[in-house]
């Protein structure tokens, strides 16, 4: 079985290493992965500017392929160019940080999943709650068991999982539960600093999460302790608002 790791932390990043190392004995693995951070970029492609692809090496070993992209170019680079086999799955994280709510429109960890199932690949996100901690054994543990049930069960096409696993002890974990997106988000503001200069500028601030959904949503039951795994599609069409649109007359054309 053929499996491709890719993250938004960047090749170099611990928690995409854990996956590697999960899955390499026993599966074969290929990493492509961006060269640097690529944190909220969501789903953006590189086309102003060419893609450049490096090998990466660890112990003395080949170990994947940096790319100067986006996650979602490197998924699109690694099944088009790079691999000589299509993959059986596509595995991005493991994410230095919950993606639930809001979040996941911004997530680049995300939007390599449903840029894999948009190509038509069985595909899953993985995000452990925290961004203080590198601990990634149970995440990465986690991780086979999610590739065992896809493999098994299947998913619907052009769908994609969205998992997020508390950071705590094992024993602590309340259980796997699967959950509706909530609404959660930041509450978000700048704050203004000047540099050495005087120059003005901004900073993104900001950490209070407001939480208008239910206990089947990802975000209150990830609070509660358990793991949760979200099926995402890339179709954002509002069928609730079309529906009502419908019944209306289209603006007219003017001329």
């Amino acid at each position: 079985m053929r499996i491709l790791l890719t993250n938004d932390d960047g090749i170099h990043a611990p928690g995409l290493f854990a996956l590697y190392e999960a899955f390499s004995q026993d599966y074969e693995v290929s990493v492509v992965a961006p060269e640097t951070e690529m944190s909220a970029v969501g789903h953006a492609i590189t086309l102003s500017q060419p893609l450049r692809v490096r090998s990466v090496t660890k112990g003395g070993r080949f170990y994947g392929y940096a790319v100067s992209g986006t996650p979602a170019d490197c998924v699109k680079i690694a099944v088009k160019e790079l691999l000589d086999h299509p993959p059986d799955m596509v595995l991005s994280g493991i994410n230095l940080g919950r993606n639930v709510g809001m979040d996941i429109l911004y997530s680049g960890t995300v939007s390599a999943a449903t840029e894999a199932a948009f190509l038509g690949f069985k595909a899953a996100a993985i995000s452990l709650d925290t961004r203080k901690t590198e601990d990634f054994t149970l995440a990465a543990q986690f991780s086979r068991a999610v590739v065992r049930f896809v493999m098994e069960n299947g998913l619907r096409d052009g769908t994609a999982l969205n998992v997020n696993i508390p950071a705590l002890p094992p024993e602590q974990i309340q259980g796997v539960c699967f959950a509706r997106q909530g609404l959660s988000r930041f509450e978000e503001r700048f704050e203004r600093r000047n540099d050495p200069r005087g120059n003005v500028y901004y900073w993104l601030m900001g950490e209070t999460t407001i939480e208008n959904g239910t206990p089947d949503t990802d975000f209150v039951a990830l609070k509660s302790g358990m793991i949760t795994i979200t099926p995402i599609h890339y179709d954002l069409t509002c069928r609730e608002e079309l529906e009502r649109i419908q019944k209306l007359r289209p603006p007219a054309i003017e001329v």
